[in-house]
């Protein structure tokens, strides 16, 4: 079953492209959704899809720059770029991009779910030949002592400013699959990668949030420019709010 992610800042359009369309029918399911291109590019790494349906005008990092990041880490991913009338001619002169489909918002379902079928019968064939060659995901022949894995952990101590960092690029970084340093990592730390990162970025933000600084302020020094994103990992992680956890400092 091929696996979608949905990336849109509009909930209702999220919430209405997965109810309206029928897609266990398509041999697919919804297994991931984000507000941004920055937190889709965060959590693309856990996620895993094979089709990425992105709206084209979103804060902070829209659905062309998402589409230009994602494609060159991931070129198996198939993207959908959905867009408003007022864009659609800006998104079709984006034509070197490599966009399985450009469609209309708001969607209609019978379209919608043509377009989708299109892309399975294409998906199918790729992985049909891919079957027939015998190819698989190469392995890695190298092995990493805790060495390397600690210039890992020192590499993302020193560049989780950066939006864009993920798995994958870490991974190319350091020359070895995404898979395989996923799979290391976790081993050596106890932690997979996104926690690790997450970690380094929140341990900042605290830091920060205690010297009464901005949130997005804060937001933008520790990589993650979409503040509602950032406000739901501070969360997750101190058990507060941002400012919760600010005013609870400024009183101590």
């Amino acid at each position: 079953m091929y696996r979608v992610m949905i990336i849109d800042d509009e909930i209702s359009a999220r919430n209405l492209m997965k109810v309206s369309i029928d897609w266990r029918s398509l041999d697919m399911e919804v297994v991931g959704e984000a507000g941004s291109g920055i937190e889709a590019i965060n959590i693309i790494d856990d996620i895993k899809p094979d089709i990425a349906i992105v709206d084209i005008s979103m804060p902070f990092m829209n659905g062309i720059d998402f589409t230009e990041v994602a494609s060159k880490r991931y070129p198996d991913l198939a993207i959908i770029i959905m867009t408003a009338m007022d864009d659609f001619e800006y998104a079709r002169r984006c034509v070197s991009l490599p966009v399985f489909e450009y469609m209309l918002k708001p969607i209609v379902r019978s379209e919608f779910t043509a377009t989708l079928s299109r892309l399975k019968e294409k998906l199918d064939k790729k992985f049909a030949e891919v079957k027939r060659l015998g190819l698989s995901e190469p392995h890695d022949d190298i092995a990493m002592d805790k060495s390397t894995i600690d210039q890992i952990k020192e590499y993302i101590e020193n560049n989780y400013k950066d939006s864009k960092i993920n798995l994958t690029s870490v991974a190319q970084q350091f020359g070895f699959s995404s898979s395989y340093l996923s799979r290391r990592f976790k081993q050596e730390t106890g932690k997979n990668f996104i926690e690790y990162l997450t970690e380094c970025r929140m341990e900042r933000a605290i830091l920060m949030a205690g010297e009464n600084t901005k949130m997005f302020c804060t937001s933008n020094e520790v990589g993650i420019p979409d503040t509602a994103y950032f406000g739901k990992c501070f969360k997750k992680y101190t058990g507060m709010s941002y400012s919760e956890f600010a005013a609870t400092k400024k009183k101590q």
